[in-house]
């Protein structure tokens, strides 16, 4: 059988695709992602990468439909890269349930490391990283953002907490936030390893007047630690 590969792929800066990886994707014979046009760009700007394989649209909307399709590819003895838009495949992102049935059908499956969003903003955040908590996406409704900022908040062991937020949600968070943890120091990470990164360390309530006056645009990875100073 053929081997699924969960490759990383450069979350903006190109120059930080591995050799291994730009190797795996150059010779895969397909290539699982979230938006096949992105991929095939990204494929044609990789130095010694050929664009040869078959693009396969692999998303959350389709991901049931077609686990069954590239697992009939694998057993084929053909071998699957899979990749997101950026960063690690699987994080906040379309690909463990994938990842399962491969194991459970005893086909192999190997991560070629690289780049991460997560572990990027933690180690530029200056908040301590020996613990440290990945909630992905806060949910959407208030009620259900806020039992999960409480329960952090009541966390028994203190750590630095990691999260996503969508720029036009990121105000209306960083007031829930400061509503249940007050004004604490926040760490705010955008645009990670493009040409406009920015790393913002200050108090919540700083941010907020910042973000409200600013309209926030691109990604964003928002820090803090339930650590006592």
């Amino acid at each position: 059988m053929g081997t699924l590969y969960i490759v990383a792929t450069p979350i903006g800066n190109l120059k930080d695709i591995t050799l291994r990886a730009s190797k795996i994707l150059s010779q895969a014979e397909y290539i699982a992602c979230e938006d096949t046009r992105r991929t095939g760009n990204l494929l044609t700007q990789l130095p010694n990468v050929e664009r040869k394989a078959h693009l396969i649209s692999y998303y959350e909307e389709n991901e049931l439909r077609r686990i069954p399709e590239i697992i009939n590819i694998l057993r084929d003895d053909f071998d699957v890269a899979l990749v997101s838009d950026a960063g690690t495949p699987t994080i906040s992102d379309p690909g463990f349930k994938l990842v399962r049935e491969c194991i459970a059908q005893g086909i192999k499956v190997e991560s070629i490391p690289g780049p991460s969003s997560v572990i990027t903003a933690l180690t530029v955040s200056g908040l301590p990283t020996d613990k440290f908590l990945f909630v992905g996406y806060p949910p959407r409704k208030e009620g259900h953002r806020n039992k999960m900022f409480i329960d952090l908040l009541n966390l028994p062991v203190k750590s630095t907490i990691i999260m996503f937020e969508a720029p036009h949600r990121l105000v209306k968070t960083l007031e829930e936030l400061q509503n249940i943890f007050g004004d604490m120091d926040i760490v705010i990470c955008r645009e990670l390893t493009k040409l406009h990164e920015e790393v913002r360390r200050e108090k919540i309530k700083e941010a907020i007047t910042h973000f409200t006056k600013t309209a926030p645009k691109g990604e964003f990875v928002i820090l803090w630690t339930t650590e006592k100073k």
